[in-house]
């Protein structure tokens, strides 16, 4: 399969993004005609930044599974869609031809058809890294319903909240997931879920771990057994709805600077156009190519860069159940080895997790197939840059650090791998038809180079999300009010004298952990709900592996006798709220916080305390409680 939108050179990227900003709508055409419609758009774009309203390809008529499976049936019919290798090495691993896929998607859309799913219905899906859960996706894409990926390590909770927020009818899980040396049980959760989530009238099953799980009557279905029905029916083929560009693809769910997740809304058109271009054009891909992407299809690069993007181009993408250090700190170069990687894609805090390995698990390993190594989720330190690029690309793959959002739906801002420069720790320069500005406080544009502001988007791309499901206010305050005509990232940037951009970090309340975006607000909520706390105040720290760590100062409502046993308590009710994943890695008890006379916590100097700069507070003089910052930073962690 040719990519005539490839750049190919550095004049090429300069040329391309010059059209780009000169005739948006002509170039995204361009892009966009490459694809298969079943009828061709009346307009390319049609937006303002005020309400927002933004529409790509109005009038234009497909399915996104259409372009992932049915238009490579001829010419790669028999090639490599999916390679899944399972957590255990020694469970036989499996390869899927796109004619596989195609067959195996067709025979799960007509198990939810059977079901009573409708085009527009919303499925909450709550699975480990299988083939199935990719399967799952692209049938309830094929039918036209919505689909809402839940990242397999949230809790009852959280899944609660999302299917509610978006009234389910369905939901699609596994008896368990394994996960390194973990069995997670996730059809209970799924149960303990459902208590409060009258939506939800079908919940099917697919075995995995065959952990004893309830099965209840006229509710739950196991996977195999709805196969089996639709093989009895002579496994008819099943055609693909048609679907209007702006109809929703799926939702899914993001923290945000209040408790409440928001759930980001992706649309058909733009999304498939741009999570395409901006996976062929950044890793450079060539037809036969090995890529591998190391995230979880519950977050958005597994969406964009395991599902959508590399199916819709045509590429073989590898799909991997466990986790980098299981069953030892040398699983990701045996993966490489094994399968002949030419791509590699993965996250800072796993690179930071295995440089502390050394490099005795890399040696030994076959890593001469990489030609390409990506970066996502946070900025890589300078350090974790010069360990991927010596040690696992032998100084010969060029490294794209790739910066862009749940909410932009493909990479932003980006090297395109051995087009445009590199810099370690910067995302260098934006992609053809993404148009940054820095801005000041008050939203004034920071012109020129070698100059730090916050990081807005003044013109829409086709990725970009369209609301926040069943709450559009929500997604204007958030993206768009804050500065006028601009959509506002969340990040502060610097450009440097070159015009490249670092991002610096988020400005609002929201934590990068380990490449995933968490709200303050949220995890204060979890903790406040724990008996005996008083209030809470969440920052972030800088974190040697995770890159930012979370530091929670807890009032609680009497002196602990056991603050340990206490502090594991509170832990324990994080995970049972949110998840693992937004537990604090450092609790303080204080007996108060430092707030201003109108009561606002004032979260700088709680920052500046975690990060240890005691004696750069500034002023705290207008506090009402002075006194109580002497005694935080007496017993900081």
């Amino acid at each position: 399969m040719a990519y005539p939108y490839q750049i190919k050179s550095l004049e090429e990227y300069q040329e391309n993004y010059k059209q780009s900003v000169m005739d948006p709508e002509g170039f995204w055409a361009n892009v966009a005609d490459h694809f298969y419609w079943r009828r061709k758009w009346d307009k390319v774009l049609e937006w303002n930044f005020k309400d927002p309203d933004v529409k790509w390809f109005t009038g234009g008529k497909l399915n996104i599974t259409e372009n992932c499976l049915d238009r490579h049936l001829g010419t790669l019919g028999n090639r490599p869609a999916i390679i899944w290798e399972p957590n255990d090495p020694e469970e036989r691993h499996r390869v899927i031809t796109y004619r596989d896929l195609y067959n195996k998607v067709c025979q799960f859309a007509n198990v939810l058809k059977n079901n009573g799913v409708k085009k527009g219905d919303r499925i909450c899906i709550y699975m480990g890294m299988i083939p199935e859960l990719a399967i799952a996706v692209l049938a309830c894409a094929r039918i036209g319903a919505i689909h809402s990926v839940v990242f397999g390590g949230f809790s009852a909770q959280s899944i609660a909240d999302r299917i509610q927020d978006a009234q389910a009818s369905l939901v699609i899980t596994c008896d368990g997931a394994f996960r390194g040396n973990k069995d997670i049980p996730l059809k209970s959760v799924i149960d303990d879920a459902l208590m409060g989530c009258p939506s939800v009238k079908k919940v099917i099953v697919c075995t995995r771990t065959r952990t004893p799980v309830s099965m209840i009557k006229g509710r739950d279905l196991w996977w195999e057994d709805e196969i089996k029905q639709v093989e009895t029916m002579g496994n008819p083929p099943c055609s693909a709805e048609e679907m209007d560009a702006e109809d929703m693809l799926f939702i899914l769910y993001t923290s945000g600077s209040t408790g409440k997740p928001k759930g980001v809304v992706h649309t058909c058109g733009g999304y498939m156009v741009y999570a395409n271009y901006t996976f062929v054009n950044t890793f450079q891909y060539q037809p036969g190519e090995v890529y591998f992407c190391t995230a979880d299809v519950g977050w958005i690069t597994g969406h964009s860069y395991i599902i959508y993007g590399p199916l819709s181009a045509g590429a073989t993408t590898l799909m991997f159940e466990g986790v980098p250090t299981y069953p030892d700190a040398g699983r990701l170069w045996s993966i490489v080895d094994k399968y002949r990687v030419n791509i590699l894609y993965t996250a800072p805090t796993a690179i930071r997790s295995l440089m502390g390995y050394g490099l005795g698990p890399v040696n030994h390993k076959d890593l001469s197939s990489l030609k390409k190594l990506g970066s996502v989720g946070e900025p890589i330190n300078e350090e974790a840059w010069h360990w991927f690029k010596d040690h696992i690309g032998k100084g010969r793959c060029p490294i794209v650090d790739t910066w862009w959002q749940t909410e932009t739906g493909g990479i932003m801002i980006t090297p395109i791998a051995g087009v445009t420069k590199e810099k370690p720790g910067y995302a260098t320069l934006p992609l053809p038809g993404i148009q940054p500005i820095l801005v000041d406080e008050n939203g004034k544009e920071v012109t020129g180079n070698n100059v730090n502001g916050n990081l807005c988007i003044k013109f829409p791309w086709p990725g970009m999300l369209r609301t926040t499901y069943g709450d559009h206010e929500r997604c204007r305050t958030t993206y768009f009010a804050t500065y006028e005509n601009l959509y506002f990232t969340g990040d502060g940037c610097l450009r440097d004298e070159d015009g490249y951009y670092r991002i610096t970090g988020r400005v609002d309340d929201v934590l990068n952990v380990s490449g995933h975006r968490i709200g303050t607000a949220e995890v204060e909520n979890a903790i406040n709900m724990h008996a005996g706390v008083v209030e809470s105040a969440v920052v972030g720290y800088p974190h040697d592996i995770k890159g930012q760590g979370i530091y929670a100062y807890v009032i609680t409502e009497r002196q602990t006798h056991d603050p340990e046993l206490t502090k594991k308590d509170i832990l324990q009710t994080v995970s049972r709220i949110i998840g693992p994943i937004a537990k604090p890695d450092k609790i303080q008890f204080v007996s108060g916080l430092p707030k201003t006379r109108s009561g606002k916590i004032m979260r700088r100097i709680l920052r500046k305390i975690a990060e240890g700069e005691l004696d750069n507070l500034g002023d705290t003089s207008t506090l009402l409680d002075p006194v109580v910052v002497d005694e935080i930073k007496k017993g900081r962690l």
